[in-house]
């Protein structure tokens, strides 16, 4: 046969890998691909139902301990949930893939050996989250002076390229997740020296674009939202709420808005974006997202690492403190506050009309999204510390958790469900 036949349906097949490279990919409501889950604002896919009732031995379906340390979420793709650890007296970073049905560890890759950076008592050496684009994960990790992303193949942990983003001086830590869009990704890593934010070659790391920040301490993560008919790249502080073409790098838009230090991803409602951060002064503020820099709303509230959430023209949100809030997104009205409990830098994930979250001491908290009142549904423990966000997938919760016997202390994976 002759092969010149095959070659219309060859090009074919490489024209629609092409065009299926530079589209942002999706995924089914079965996943959980990236930070604040599959649409980047800790809104859980539609029609869950997960349990309002379990503890660390109740509607518990596996359990799986995680070396070392690390307070980043999960991701949750196909059968494997993946997430970032640092053993300290390994000096090792890795990410791990566990079975999502059995929780039996599939792969397990060390990215950096040596080279840990100091940081405050808090925070870790694997605070990030990760992103997917269905066959590859991409992940950040602060190492030996600088920030750098690695991208691992899915299917077998495979390291496929590594890239040294920039120097990098820890002052908190650096917990900045990366944000895959169309045929790259972006990545963020504001800081003293030299921060950035840049675009990558999702398939090879190799640097598409790249922007000079401020030399300022900050740790958000970049998201992408769809704001007056075009995509817009958002980075909040740095003193600064930004808007960037994520195509290009280009500028939309750059007002003063925020703090100093945020570690919140900012969130919409189409119409405000939503900021939120805690030094050197506490705030959350909304600002129209038209390019005029107007803001409409501010209050002196700490809401500086956990992430909000929006619903309904109303901003949910669990404070540092503790404490739940409920605005009207547009006016800015106080509606409600409620004592949930502890310090909180976990972000709440929304299931329906119950928000989801854990606190610093293992306290779990289920309350109401709703502006009517103040209303928790379930408080029970979880361990002895909660630092990740909750991932609510498939009716079952994927939350890390910390347990504590006597002076030893292990991190664990729970997948929560009805039997």
């Amino acid at each position: 046969m002759n092969a010149n036949l095959h070659l219309p349906a060859l090009l074919l097949f490489t024209l629609a890998s092409a065009l299926s490279a530079a589209e942002t990919p999706t995924f089914p409501a079965t996943d959980w691909p990236n930070w604040r889950g599959p649409t980047h604002d800790g809104i859980a896919p539609a029609g869950q139902n997960p349990p309002t009732q379990f503890s660390t031995t109740e509607n518990i379906l596996w359990k799986a301990p995680v070396p070392g340390r690390g307070h980043g979420t999960p991701i949750v793709i196909g059968d494997k949930v993946v997430l970032l650890a640092a053993d300290a007296q390994a000096q090792v970073q890795s990410a791990i893939a566990y079975d999502r049905a059995t929780g039996k560890v599939r792969w397990k890759t060390d990215v950096h050996k040596g080279g840990f950076m100091r940081h405050n008592k808090k925070a870790s050496q694997a605070n990030g989250s990760l992103a997917c684009d269905g066959a590859r994960i991409f992940f950040n990790f602060p190492n030996a002076g600088a920030a750098w992303t690695t991208a691992l193949e899915l299917a077998t942990g495979k390291i496929l390229w590594q890239k040294r983003l920039t120097d990098y001086v820890v002052h908190q830590g650096y917990g900045s997740t990366p944000l895959v869009y169309k045929d790259r990704l972006i990545v963020a890593a504001d800081n003293k020296k030299a921060g950035l934010t840049a675009a990558l070659d999702r398939a090879t790391g190799k640097s598409l674009w790249s922007r000079k920040r401020p030399k300022k301490p900050n740790y958000p993560s970049p998201v992408i939202f769809n704001l007056g008919g075009k995509d817009q790249l958002i980075l909040t502080g740095c003193d600064l709420v930004t808007s960037l073409d994520p195509m290009s790098g280009r500028e939309n838009w750059e007002f003063k808005g925020a703090t100093t230090e945020c570690v919140s991803t900012p969130v919409t409602d189409g119409v405000h974006v939503f900021t939120s951060g805690g030094y050197p002064t506490n705030h959350v503020s909304a600002m129209r997202t038209d390019g005029t820099g107007k803001i409409v709303w501010t209050h002196k509230t700490r809401v500086y690492v956990p992430s909000m959430v929006v619903k309904d023209g109303h901003l949910y949100a669990a404070t540092d403190g503790g404490i739940g809030y409920c605005w009207n997104s547009t006016t800015g009205e106080i509606l409600w506050k409620g004592r949930l409990g502890g310090t909180i830098s976990a972000s709440p994930t929304l299931v329906g009309d119950k928000l989801y979250v854990g606190n610093e001491a293992g306290d779990f908290y289920i309350f109401k999204a709703t502006p009517k009142a103040f209303e928790i549904i379930t408080k029970t423990r979880l361990g002895d510390q909660l630092m990740a966000s909750p991932v609510i997938v498939g009716n079952r919760i994927y939350q890390r958790t910390t347990i504590r016997n006597g002076g030893t202390r292990q991190e664990m994976l729970f997948c929560i469900g009805k039997p």
